[in-house]
């Protein structure tokens, strides 16, 4: 008997609503060759070894819809493709980007299946997949195989190729909102909504952040002149430009005295609390390394710092930071100490998932200065019961929201107001925040651009905030969700044509429309792009042109089964026929049966508020009617078309062609009557009731359609 393998014979990452779910996937057709005739349930030990390998498959309810589920299978015997499936999941989740969605189907092939599983991000996805066909491998073949190091790796790809967590935040937020998103470059430059009701953000940064609030922001001499010019309590400082000069400025401020650089952020540079000669020198040799060489040498405010985040006109979170400090035992030194009393707290980490920083003594110059003012370097060894003082700032990231006085968030909305940042994060100094800054001499002491979002999303401790849904709020009306119009035509019939002509009649009703039929991209009936991408990048070129106001597609079932649907909801959907065309051989489809699971992606993602426009001619189309969250209209050339009769006499509107007028009506009532105007030969009569019946399912009054279809033959030839 043969060794057994698997083989991958295509990986497709499935962009957008495909025939399988709403979100973006990867399917690999697989072969698993002799492993047809071995089950799981035949296979010696892999039971054992796959469950201890990956104990989070208990999780995994699979079909039987209960926790175990998966395992239930797996013991019962079941076969390679399915088993890949759960693997590659189980490892994406371990690498922190939890997946649910996963599928596996015979194709007809003999061992060769459709394994199917979500992901968030592609190359992500890919490395999974080809690191669980190695570990099954391995347990079929009762060969070792280092988990911990995959998963490692695959963690690592997370943290570099995935939203950060601050934007993955705002993401969910926003489809909390059914706000639709697209993702513009490989970092967290993100745009939600579609064309021209779309607005963008970059992390804690929106479109309506303004370059000179950054720049104002990033002077912390002029923001501090600026808030106090505006009564906004601040504490006094200067820019000085040498060390010696620090120590006369510290003098004459009265110490104790902060040094920070003048353009520095997120805390680098800073030193509290200095009152020697000595500390300022060296504070000031630090803050002009982190910094431009400009240093601020300010008062010093007792108190502990906080962060308050005003998203808007309002503060929507709080946090508070605490010192950190070690005991010394009289064994271990400062580093050694740090690690083993600060650096195990699960809630410290490298990346931004944990709210807590690692501290590395010998690495950041605050540390190092701090240390020396204890007389300590990160080698000393501390006597036992000797309190060492790590670091005085930082650590911001305790919860204290529901705890900030009034005149306090008056004073931080009022200061992000004066910079003019939407979005700011406010570090005041106070002892009490639950108490006015001027009734404590507390003093705002920096207003911060694109703040940070982590401590406010997952506290070291207290309440979460959910500060996303503020951001989305505050970028979206109560009714917003940045949609526009968007029309979606699947099929084979002239699906081009009636694309072109839906996309200008939309322009004739006055919208700024787009068309991306195939490859090609048209903008008000002019083609603008040809050929220079796939179908699913014109159609996100579409989207993310902030001039469009309504987009029509012409999808392909071939672009459905490679690519996936370039939009997550349509207003409008369109079916034209289900045809078994000779290029969907090569997806294993070639059963009308088949053909319509395709197509009916088109229905499945039309709004609650759209409409499916469908030919009630093709009874196969028909059927899709009860699929659709929307209402439905039916156009056929034939007003005596069963399923359009029958739709009509339970009220519903219908599109059809009488005596060489195309005749728009709802029930009983004939609404509007638009003469079929001669078009070029070729053109079937059909294509133009279609056009018609979508233009209008999207919105456009039947005067107007009548003044596209007059202009439309002109306006084609030109384009052309």
């Amino acid at each position: 008997m043969s060794k057994h393998d698997i083989q991958f014979l295509r990986v497709t990452h499935l962009r957008g609503p495909n025939i399988w779910t709403y979100r973006p996937v990867i399917e690999a057709w697989v072969d698993i060759g002799s492993l047809e005739d071995s089950p799981s349930n035949t296979i010696p030990g892999l039971y054992e070894r796959l469950t201890t390998w990956l104990p989070g498959l208990i999780e995994h309810r699979c079909g039987v819809g209960t926790r175990g589920g998966f395992l239930e299978r797996l013991r019962e015997g079941t076969w390679a493709g399915h088993i890949l499936e759960h693997l590659t999941l189980e490892l994406q989740t371990m690498a922190g980007m939890k997946t649910g969605f996963g599928k596996a189907r015979e194709t007809g092939v003999r061992g060769v299946y459709k394994v199917v599983f979500r992901t968030r991000q592609e190359e992500v996805g890919r490395a999974a997949l080809s690191a669980a066909r190695d570990l099954l491998l391995a347990a079929i073949h009762d060969m070792p195989y280092d988990v911990g190091a995959t998963v490692a790796m695959l963690t690592d790809m997370v943290d570099s190729l995935c939203l950060g967590p601050s934007t993955s935040h705002i993401v969910d937020a926003a489809t909390n909102r059914n706000i639709p998103h697209i993702r513009l470059t490989d970092g967290n430059l993100v745009q939600l909504g579609y064309g021209n009701g779309q607005r963008r953000i970059w992390t804690a940064e929106t479109d309506r952040t303004g370059a000179i609030a950054e720049g104002i922001a990033s002077d912390k001499d002029m923001t501090k002149s600026l808030l106090q010019s505006c009564g906004v309590p601040v504490p006094q400082g200067v820019i000085v430009t040498s060390a010696e000069e620090a120590w006369d400025e510290a003098q004459d401020i009265g110490l104790p005295v902060v040094l920070k650089p003048q353009d520095g952020n997120h805390g680098r540079g800073v030193s509290l609390d200095l009152k020697t000669r000595e500390e300022v020198i060296n504070a000031f040799e630090l803050a002009a390394k982190e910094g431009d060489g400009n240093v601020i040498v300010e008062q010093f405010i007792t108190g502990n710092e906080h962060r308050l985040l005003v998203v808007g006109n309002r503060v929507v979170a709080a946090a508070r930071g605490e010192t950190a400090s070690v005991v010394g035992d009289g064994v271990q030194n400062v580093t050694q100490l740090v690690d083993s009393q600060l650096n195990t707290d699960p809630r410290r980490g490298d990346s931004e998932e944990f709210p807590l920083s690692l501290i590395k003594p010998s690495e950041w110059g605050e540390i190092l200065l701090e240390l020396q003012r204890q007389g300590l370097t990160p080698d000393s060894i501390p006597a036992a019961g000797q309190k060492v003082l790590i670091q005085r700032n930082g650590n911001v990231a305790f919860d204290v929201t529901d705890d900030v006085h009034p005149e306090v968030a008056a004073r931080a909305t009022l200061a992000a107001r004066i910079v003019g940042l939407d979005i700011a994060g406010i570090d005041l100094v106070a002892e009490d925040i639950s108490r006015p800054l001027e009734a404590q001499r507390g003093a705002i002491i920096e207003v911060n651009a694109s703040p940070g979002l982590l401590a406010h999303i997952k506290p070291a401790s207290g309440k979460p905030r959910d500060v996303g849904a503020a951001i989305v709020e505050h970028l979206f009306g109560t009714e917003e969700d940045g949609r526009i119009p968007v029309i979606g035509i699947a099929g084979s019939r002239d699906t081009a044509l009636i694309g072109r002509l839906t996309a200008w009649m939309l322009y004739v009703g006055g919208r700024h429309a787009g068309l991306a039929s195939g490859t090609d991209v048209f903008i008000n009936g002019r083609k603008i792009q040809r050929g220079v991408c796939t179908s699913f990048e014109a159609g996100q070129r579409l989207l993310i042109n902030r001039a469009i106001e309504a987009a029509v597609f012409d999808n392909s079932a071939h672009m459905i089964l490679a690519e996936g649907l370039p939009y997550d909801k349509c207003q409008v959907g369109v079916v034209t026929d289900v045809t078994v065309t000779p290029e969907l051989a090569e997806f294993y489809i070639r059963e009308p049966q088949q053909a319509y699971n395709v197509l009916r992606s088109q229905i499945d993602v039309v709004l609650p508020e759209g409409s499916a426009v469908l030919n009630a001619a093709d009874p196969l189309v028909v059927e899709m009617a009860d699929l659709c969250d929307g209402s439905v209209l039916f156009y056929a050339v034939n007003e005596d078309t069963a399923a359009l009769a029958s739709h009509r006499n339970e009220g519903g509107r219908v599109v059809f062609l009488r005596h060489d007028e195309i005749v728009l009506a709802q029930g009983e009532d004939e609404l509007a009557q638009l003469p079929l105007l001669p078009f070029a030969a070729g053109v079937e009569p059909e294509s133009v009731v279609a056009a018609v019946a979508t233009a209008w399912a999207a919105g456009v009054e039947p005067q107007l359609l009548s003044a596209g279809l007059r202009t439309f033959a002109f306006q084609a030839g030109k384009a052309a």
